[in-house]
């Protein structure tokens, strides 16, 4: 092996571990974020994926810089779980049963991004799109195979579905006596195609 070659590989291997390293910390920080919000100490995120808080602000200069790429993480991590739900789950309706419960810790991190961007409104409309264009496709896969399958109903689309569970889970953050999930539960029960 000549000298280009192992340093090409030792690049390679660095950048495996800087971006392992940055998923590590992004899944700590959106673990804080759900249990405690986005003003989570950095200390908190740091300690869940067991570095430093200097290695948090080396990957992530600002608090903003931190949420954004936790959004676009879990975005991400959100879209990939459907196709992989409907592979693994026993019905297409449990499928988007599960997918909905990770849309929804996801939408308790996204309700404090708005505080976290607030003189960033290009830069929030910019993820809005990123979510939407991410998220829509994922969920009419899911509906469209439960309604394949006659297991819900096919008068609803995705996005008024997200829509709804959205607007169900917004306040859930701030009020210990509103329980989300209960009532997201209670609208995709509402889905199944009458027998």
């Amino acid at each position: 092996m000549n000298d280009d070659n192992r340093q090409g590989s030792a690049a390679e291997s660095k950048r495996k571990d800087v971006r392992r390293n940055q998923k590590t910390l992004l899944d700590a920080a959106a673990a804080v974020f759900v249990a405690s919000g986005v003003e989570a100490p950095v200390r908190d995120i740091a300690a869940k994926a067991g570095v430093g808080v200097g290695t948090v602000y080396r990957h992530f200069p600002t608090r903003a810089d931190l949420v954004i790429a936790v959004y676009r993480h879990q975005v991400d991590a959100c879209a990939e779980a459907g196709p992989a739900l409907l592979a693994a789950g026993p019905t297409a309706h449990v499928a988007l049963e599960r997918w909905v419960d990770l849309f929804v810790d996801f939408l308790v991190t996204k309700h404090g991004l708005a505080a976290a961007m607030q003189a960033d409104n290009a830069g929030f409309e910019a993820l809005h799109a990123y979510f939407l264009d991410r998220l829509v496709p994922v969920c009419t896969r899911l509906l469209d195979a439960a309604v394949a399958a006659t297991e819900v109903r096919s008068d609803l689309t995705a996005y008024q579905l997200m829509r709804g569970i959205g607007n169900l889970c917004i306040g859930a953050e701030t009020d210990p006596r509103y329980d989300a999930r209960a009532l997201v539960a209670l609208l995709v029960a509402g889905l199944r195609q009458p027998r």
